[in-house]
C-alpha cells in the first residue's frame, strides 16, 4: 500500500498526533491551538481531512495514526528523488553534500549506514 501525501500544514499536525496519540480529539484541538495557532474547526478539518485518506482514525472521538512517522518521511524522500532526480539517489545524495556541509561525525555516520546496507 502506498503511503498517503501529507502536506506541510498536516505534517505539523501529525507531528502533534503521533507525540501525544491516542488522543481525543478536543485535548488535540487544544495543543493545535496552542502549538499551531488553529481554531477547534481548522483542527477537526485537517482529522476529518487526513481520515478520509487513511492517515489517521477517528473512533469514539479519539485520534490514532494510521501511517508513522517514519513512512511518511520515506514517502516524501521518494517523491523528491523521483521527481528532481529522476529517480537517482546518488544524483540526489551529491547534490544533497554540495549544499550542506556535514561534520565528520555526520559522514561517519552516513558511512556506517551505507556500510551496513543489505
Amino acid at each position: 500500500m502506498d503511503t498517503p501525501k501529507v502536506f506541510e500544514s498536516e505534517y505539523r499536525f501529525c507531528l502533534i498526533l503521533w507525540e501525544h496519540e491516542p488522543v481525543g480529539s478536543t485535548r488535540l484541538a487544544k495543543l493545535c491551538n496552542e502549538k499551531l495557532g488553529w481554531s477547534k474547526a481548522t483542527t477537526y478539518t485537517v482529522i476529518k481531512r487526513l481520515s478520509q485518506r487513511g492517515v489517521v482514525k477517528n473512533e469514539n472521538a479519539i485520534v490514532t495514526s494510521l501511517v508513522s512517522k517514519d513512512e511518511v518521511q520515506a514517502a516524501e524522500i521518494d517523491e523528491l528523488v523521483e521527481k528532481t532526480f529522476e529517480g537517482s539517489v546518488p544524483a540526489f545524495i551529491a547534490a544533497f553534500t554540495k549544499r550542506k556541509d556535514l561534520s565528520r561525525a555526520e559522514v561517519d555516520q552516513i558511512r556506517k549506514m551505507l556500510d551496513e546496507y543489505h
